[in-house]
């Protein structure tokens, strides 16, 4: 198994995320969340993943909101398709549910990369506290204290 892990680009919160995930019925553009025809989220991406058969077997897309990895979302398949400008890209189609993780933070970078299961960080409520019920920001600003 592997995960993607992948910045959530123009999202402030975890609330931000799942906001747009259910409002929004198509994106436009690489790396926009929108909803598939099957009603699961999705999002695109330039690149089409070598290792997809890995991920597919039980992976999941870590999102980094704010520097910090914050929350995952189970990968449900990996698609070959085709931007409006007629560009080869990949569909990344997720599982509704987004799931908080410990913070871990996490430098910018471009595209997304692989992530292996020793290195992803816990769910929240597995080895990660009570602190699920805390707030993003406070998550993140304990996090960043290194405090949890």
């Amino acid at each position: 198994m592997l995960h993607l892990v992948k910045l959530a680009v123009g999202i402030a919160s975890i609330d931000d995320l799942s906001h747009r995930q259910r409002t929004m019925i198509d994106g436009a553009g690489d790396g926009l969340d929108g909803t598939h025809a099957d009603g699961n989220p999705w999002l695109r991406t330039r690149m089409f993943p070598r290792r997809a058969e890995e991920i597919l077997g039980g992976g999941s897309l870590y999102r980094v909101i704010g520097g910090m990895i914050l929350c995952r979302q189970r990968i449900v398949a990996i698609r070959p398709d085709q931007r409006e400008d007629g560009a080869a890209c990949a569909l990344v189609v997720l599982d509704p549910l987004i799931v908080p993780v410990a913070p871990r933070p996490m430098r910018p970078f471009q595209g997304w990369r692989y992530l292996r299961p020793a290195d992803a960080p816990p769910d929240l409520g597995h080895g990660g506290g009570d602190t699920a019920a805390l707030p993003d920001t406070l998550r993140r600003d304990l996090a960043g204290l290194c405090l949890i």
